[in-house]
């Protein structure tokens, strides 16, 4: 049976208990070391292990008893492998959790079942919307702490659901759940009889991943050219559809077109190759490409433009203004960019989200993000210093800033 691999990410208010989660999931699905263990239970201030200790690393962490970076844990089951996200609680550090969210298939957004959903609560939901993360679990914590009352878990559900749909959230799961008791993390709750839905790591081991990856036109951004003798070979990551030798092939941003003579995937000579497969492939015709090309098949061809217009959030303490100039780092292709106009302010601070209009030296071939979350996002560079300045999702190019 082939095992298959979920990146997931958690969020929540300050307190919410999203380490204490992540720590219990860790800790009751037999995935924390003997010598992890006694040394959180050194550290913990009680007798019982602090399993929120197990992700909060930092020792600026550890003293004010919050996340603040993100914390990534690596697990498996006999079902799945996970890669989790912890990602922190804080306005300051929404930054944090987009970087956490962005390549996660799910999003745990954790809600204490004392408050209720808070302002940060919709802040992630925006957030996990704003990404297109295909799956979101509700989960309600503390359901110790109001005597396992469903009326407060039901109240909470039909709260976010209003929310979400107001966001365009395509669904989610709710889960009431305890992390400090273990109450439907791993296994099912006797105290809440009355939830007839999985538990949180049930949920996590069958939810669907990677879906439609292949079932999507071709998506090759070429990484490396690889010279042997005569023939050139074009190496990288394919990122959406699949590709087969005989294929016919656009080449961005020449237009040129060509066909697929040969495949190599690690080391081996193939017919096919599927996303997210690393490969390298030959051409049968002689075309210039390079890095930073594309190699796309039929269907929905991208878009060939100089001209983006993106839903952001600034990462980076220096703000972002309009006229900056700035490079745009697409897949495998870095260009120079004019921001032309920022909606509303005219500028954007560190964790704040808005809406950007580039103007770029060189045509970029873009998928909406809607449709490609590999080929509809990219990053703006400083040109000065290279730090990262902001995370971008492109928008469709009707649509209004």
């Amino acid at each position: 049976m082939t095992i298959d691999t979920l990146r997931f990410a958690t969020a929540g208010s300050v307190d919410d208990g999203k380490s204490t989660l992540v720590g219990r999931l860790l800790h009751d699905s037999k995935s924390v070391l003997a010598d992890q263990l006694e040394a959180v239970t050194r550290a913990s201030r009680g007798t019982a292990p602090d399993l929120a200790l197990l992700t909060d690393g930092l020792r600026a962490e550890r003293e004010q008893g919050i996340t603040i970076d993100v914390a990534y844990r690596y697990f498996a089951t006999p079902r799945r492998r996970f890669i989790l996200a912890d990602t922190p609680g804080h306005v300051q550090y929404t930054r944090n959790m987009v970087t956490g969210a962005s390549t996660a298939e799910l999003t745990v957004v954790l809600v204490d079942a004392r408050n209720g959903i808070v302002g940060q609560t919709h802040r992630h939901a925006a957030i996990a919307a704003l990404l297109r993360v295909p799956h979101v679990v509700l989960a309600v914590n503390k359901m110790d702490l109001v005597g396992y009352e469903r009326s407060v878990f039901d109240r909470i559900v039909e709260d976010f659901t209003g929310h979400a749909a107001e966001l365009g959230l395509p669904g989610f799961t709710p889960i009431p759940v305890s992390a400090l008791a273990g109450d439907n993390v791993v296994d099912r709750s006797a105290h809440m009889d009355w939830y007839e839905g999985p538990a949180l790591l049930e949920f996590l081991e069958h939810v669907p991943v990677g879906t439609g990856q292949s079932d999507t036109p071709a998506r090759f951004p070429v990484q490396y050219v690889i010279r042997q003798g005569e023939e050139r070979y074009y190496a990288g990551q394919l990122v959406a559809g699949s590709l087969r030798v005989g294929d016919r092939v656009t080449l961005h941003p020449s237009g040129e077109t060509s066909e697929i003579a040969a495949i190599d995937v690690l080391g081996s000579p193939g017919d096919t190759a599927h996303a997210p497969q690393s490969l390298s492939l030959r051409l049968a015709d002689e075309r210039d490409v390079s890095r930073g090309d594309m190699i796309t098949t039929g269907g929905r061809a991208p878009t060939l433009t100089r001209d983006v217009r993106a839903a952001v959030c600034h990462l980076s303490d220096r703000p972002l203004r309009t006229g900056d100039r700035v490079l745009v780092r697409h897949t495998t292709r870095t260009v120079k960019a004019l921001v032309t106009d920022l909606a509303a302010t005219g500028t954007l601070s560190a964790n704040e989200l808005g809406r950007i209009t580039l103007r770029t030296a060189e045509p970029l071939a873009l998928d909406a993000y809607a449709q490609s979350r590999r080929t509809g996002s990219f990053i703006l560079i400083d040109p000065a210093d290279g730090s990262t300045l902001t995370a971008g999702m492109v928008e469709p190019w009707n649509a209004s800033l």
